[in-house]
């Protein structure tokens, strides 16, 4: 027995879809957009949107702190935008589902890397050093502009560990207690395409294509079915250490995944062909290893000091997992993974 949910997201996707905006928010029936990106793509953005486009707010930050929330939300307000439009990474798709989470705004998202999380109904917003997530359909951003072009200059460290991140969705929802013949569907060709990619980052173009395309369905999984393990480990370094989000998912993937290995066979067995490989989690740490990705919690800054108190954390709150979460087990997984050994 199975329970599939469909989200209820639109989708474009394609080279220069970007061009589609005005028109996707006139869809909505919206008619003052507040543009949520950075300095690199705001132009282009305002342009593409002429007239609809009547605030501007540059400072969307990781992790989503509810002090950035409150000065966007400020902003909102002033030009009395009906609907915002994200530009850019995880940071400032965060920030559109808090403001939509506030007000009820719609939202356009328009994705730079490959977070996923524009197509989940999924929030994590951090205040006084804790990082805490909530899911509510109102959450889910009514439409995602996936256009290829807007990724082609993103450099190449930034493109490994947001592709990594991207494959950690795909990965946790092959042993997710929602788990259903669909989503494994999607999840093993989100892998297939996001290992192709960044094998193929060095050898042409197509790779992007295969990365954005990955980057979607791995984020689909995500907005379907529940995660692991994993996730609870980057939003406990990320929220209470002030890791890096992307690079901390680098770092963990593997580790987290061979934590699960033997209380989820199967899963790693999948993963593995989807991969090429003989070994799931270290075939994981070699393409993030080959990529030039970052492999230790200590070249992203964690102090080892802090390895008792992020197991402390990680293991407060339960959650679903394949292999039961001990603190011994997850100190143990969190030294290899800040000294950047092989996993276990």
């Amino acid at each position: 027995m199975f329970v599939y949910t469909a989200q209820p997201a639109r989708v474009v996707f394609g080279a220069g879809s970007l061009d589609r905006l005005a028109e996707e928010v006139e869809r909505l029936g919206r008619s003052r957009v507040l543009v949520l990106a950075g300095e690199r793509h705001r132009a282009q953005v305002e342009s593409v949107l002429g007239a609809l486009a009547v605030g501007t707010f540059e400072g969307a930050a990781m992790h989503t702190p509810v002090e950035v929330t409150e000065r966007a939300l400020t902003v909102l307000r002033e030009v009395d935008a009906d609907s915002v439009v994200a530009v850019g990474g995880g940071s400032a798709t965060g920030l559109a589902k808090a403001l939509a989470a506030r007000t009820g705004v719609d939202q356009v998202i328009v994705p730079t890397t490959y977070s996923g999380s524009e197509v989940t109904p999924v929030l994590g917003e951090t205040a006084d050093g804790v990082k805490t997530t909530r899911t509510s359909p109102d959450i889910l951003p009514e439409t995602v502009v996936y256009d290829v072009e807007l990724s082609r200059s993103l450099p190449h460290d930034v493109t490994v560990t947001s592709a990594v991140n991207a494959l950690a969705h795909a990965v946790e929802a092959l042993y997710s207690p929602q788990a259903n013949p669909v989503v494994d569907l999607l999840a093993l060709d989100a892998t297939r395409r996001l290992a192709a990619g960044l094998r193929g980052l060095d050898v042409g173009p197509d790779a992007r294509d295969d990365l954005l395309m990955g980057a979607w369905l791995a984020g689909t999984c995500l907005g379907s079915v529940g995660m692991g393990l994993h996730h609870k480990l980057c939003h406990t370094l990320g929220g209470s250490f002030d890791l890096p989000h992307a690079p901390t998912h680098s770092v963990v993937l593997p580790h987290a995944m061979a934590y699960n290995a033997a209380a989820a066979p199967e899963a790693m067995r999948r993963l593995a062909d989807a991969l090429g490989v003989d070994d799931a989690p270290g075939g994981v740490v070699d393409l993030v290893t080959t990529a030039g990705g970052p492999t230790s919690l200590r070249e992203l800054g964690m102090a080892e000091a802090d390895l008792d108190r992020a197991a402390e954390l990680a293991v407060g709150t339960p959650y679903p997992n394949p292999a039961a979460l001990t603190y011994d087990g997850l100190r143990a997984l969190l030294g290899r993974a800040w000294a950047g050994e092989r996993p276990a």
